[in-house]
């Protein structure tokens, strides 16, 4: 595709640059080992995003309830599910490593060999709902090179809430049609798209696992869909 307008790419983060699912599962595992508690981390992690995280997320996007950081709603959560899952035996200490595991997820194979070709041609940052820092950590722990950060904590909205894209491009001094949207989530490509922003949807089948329910397809199709960031970067010519 040529897209001579585009800029800048703008990437959700959580399941599109990073797979967060084995990540929590890995170091879940770590913590089975230490203390033999037994524990199906593949569901504990599928309920720490979807309840923890999506269903928090969603509420403040539709003004349901006030703007809070990610790290306070994952730990907010986790408290219950060590209680739910019967873990016993850790420490403060122990538990805050834990809950800041998603400053440490690990990108996809093809993540930062892909943005380091489409930054050759565009700056390439994160628009993501998780917290600044924990964006900078997770950077610098999975050497994604990023232009700048654009995190909620900079808008205090969610993702979908509209005016958090609107804001970014701003914030770049850019049109929203000078800026493209990259994700492997509908709803996120569909609000960029409703203010104006171009859309690349990257697939990310595995997500939520092998057995994961995945999203349903846009009824529209987006200006790019690609199976990797590789791909992407092909397609857009860097």
């Amino acid at each position: 595709m040529d897209a001579p307008q585009v800029k800048a790419l703008l990437f959700d983060v959580f399941g599109t640059v990073v797979d967060w699912r084995t990540t929590v599962i890995r170091e879940g595992q770590a913590i089975s080992q230490s203390t033999g508690c037994q524990v199906d981390w593949g569901q504990f992690a599928d309920m720490w995003r979807k309840e923890g995280y999506l269903a928090q997320i969603f509420r403040i996007a539709r003004g349901e309830q006030q703007y809070e950081k990610v790290d306070v709603l994952h730990r907010r959560k986790l408290d219950l599910l060590l209680a739910e899952h019967h873990v016993a035996g850790l420490s403060e200490e122990e538990i805050l490593h834990f809950n800041r595991v998603w400053h440490r997820l690990q990108p996809w194979p093809d993540a930062v060999p892909g943005l380091a070709r489409l930054r050759t041609k565009f700056l390439v940052a994160p628009l993501s709902n998780g917290d600044f820092i924990l964006l900078t950590n997770m950077a610098k722990h999975g050497g994604l090179l990023w232009d700048c950060i654009l995190s909620s904590d900079m808008f205090q909205k969610f993702k979908p809430n509209r005016d958090i894209y609107l804001e970014a491009a701003k914030l770049l001094d850019l049109a929203p049609a000078e800026v493209m949207m990259v994700a492997a989530h509908v709803v996120d490509l569909e609000a960029a798209r409703s203010v104006g922003m171009r859309t690349a949807y990257v697939d990310r089948p595995l997500e939520f696992g092998p057995e994961g329910v995945r999203e349903s397809p846009s009824k529209t199709p987006f200006d790019v869909s690609a199976t990797s960031f590789v791909e992407l970067a092909d397609k857009l010519k860097a």
